[in-house]
């Protein structure tokens, strides 16, 4: 089985790779962290440079856990982490959220809203500590 993690590099992404290397751990399972951008603009901060994915890949190998990370151009991010998961048969998603306004909501929407909609799994939906949620 897997346990696919939204990964942005922020502390909402880190929440959710903190609690998702800790699930794989737990259950003995696979990890995929799935970092995607639409590539509609210049600059997307969700989209984890080189360093920083290379930085969790070497964290989640430390760790000693059977893991992947992805990253990939895609037309719809939640889509893409609701077919990563269903290809990869697995057992729970975790996202990281964060709290909208329901204006922000209406006008920019909400990929970890419509992944745990339409999940073929359950979903882990996770806040970061006050303190810095470390892997």
């Amino acid at each position: 089985m897997t346990i696919v993690v939204g990964y942005s590099p922020d502390r909402y992404g880190r929440a959710a790779l903190a609690h998702g290397a800790a699930e794989a751990t737990l259950r003995g399972e696979h990890l995929l962290v799935v970092n995607d951008t639409r590539g509609d603009a210049l600059v997307d901060d969700r989209f984890a440079h080189e360093d920083e994915i290379a930085q969790v890949r070497a964290r989640l190998a430390t760790l000693g856990l059977d893991a992947e990370v992805r990253q990939e151009v895609v037309r719809d991010v939640a889509e893409s982490v609701v077919r990563a998961a269903a290809e990869a048969a697995a057992s729970l998603i975790v996202v990281g959220v964060r709290h909208r306004s329901p204006v922000g909501k209406a006008l920019l929407g909400s990929v970890a809203q419509r992944v745990i909609l339409d999940a073929p799994c359950p979903v882990l939906a996770v806040k970061p500590n006050e303190e810095s949620d470390a892997v």
